[in-house]
């Protein structure tokens, strides 16, 4: 993952309130909130372990930078970027290292048929040893990355004409009822609900982990 794209930079301009739905996506983002009336704020979101509704106020406009899978940023860096919002491509650029030993790692964990155990002895280390590098950085375990991965390369299957029990097959899962309980444990829908429901699938097709790149995100 060495050279990768470090972030992704979206605009989201709210006219009227919303409750915006946000899915697991390993991935954290660097938000600079600027609402009516109010000085600009500068959050940093949590990494998602389930879906979640973010209330969001009419006349809110968020300008946001999605940090590569597995990204983090210190307190510092958030400080200096609240000081001066102007030059927040520049601060982040310069506070991301380019290469981080977790990199390859997660990417790794998110191939088909990819298991933790392959993965340490990928990188050169005993599973515990990964276990511990993720740990120090303040990540979830190895596995969080390998099952969010399936199952969101599960879900970006669900446009097509592929039944669903090849889709589980491919993706990795024992069989149906297994991707099923999976997607509604990340997402809290079955894949036949996610199916029918193209603006979820718009979300779960946008960069983050399992299909990073460095194409622009659009308006979330």
């Amino acid at each position: 993952m060495s050279g990768t794209v470090r972030f992704e930079k979206w605009h989201h301009r709210i006219d009227t309130a919303e409750n915006a739905l946000i899915f697991p996506d390993g991935c954290r983002d660097v938000l600079v909130v600027r609402e009516q009336g109010k000085r600009e704020k500068v959050l940093l979101t949590d990494l998602d372990f389930q879906p979640r509704i973010a209330e969001l106020a009419a006349g809110t406009h968020i300008t946001g930078f999605r940090l590569r899978p597995g990204g983090v940023v210190e307190d510092e860096v958030l400080q200096a970027i609240e000081r001066d919002c102007e030059r927040v491509e520049d601060i982040l650029g310069n506070a991301l290292d380019e290469t981080n030993d977790l990199d390859d790692v997660i990417v790794a964990l998110t191939l088909p048929q990819s298991t933790v155990e392959r993965a340490s002895k990928q990188a050169g280390v005993s599973v515990r040893t990964l276990q511990r590098r993720f740990r120090e950085q303040g990540l979830p375990p190895p596995e969080y990355w390998r099952l969010l991965a399936r199952a969101r390369r599960a879900a970006g299957l669900l446009a097509t004409e592929v039944p669903l029990v090849e889709i589980a097959a491919v993706c990795g899962f024992s069989d149906q009822a297994h991707m099923t309980r999976d997607l509604r444990r990340w997402f809290g829908r079955s894949p036949a609900q996610l199916g029918r429901d193209p603006d979820s699938l718009s979300l779960l097709s946008q960069p983050a982990l399992g299909n990073w790149i460095g194409e622009q995100i659009s308006t979330r």
